[in-house]
């Protein structure tokens, strides 16, 4: 009785631990996938700055 107690137990942690790697690689993922998001904000932001600084300095030529 006692070994099929300790197989349960096991089989239950096992499967924990499946679905927090799981959890994990999911999570990583997603982080991969919003800094990506955020610098290509990031880039079309200082492109907007770019274009605006070069557009004033023609407008005082």
């Amino acid at each position: 009785m006692w070994k099929y107690l300790l197989e349960s137990y096991a089989s239950e942690q096992a499967a924990r631990m499946l679905s927090m790697e799981n959890a994990t690689s999911n999570a990583q993922d997603m982080i991969k996938d919003l800094t990506l998001q955020f610098n290509k904000a990031r880039q079309a932001a200082i492109t907007t700055e770019m274009l605006e600084i070069v557009g004033g300095a023609e407008a005082l030529d």
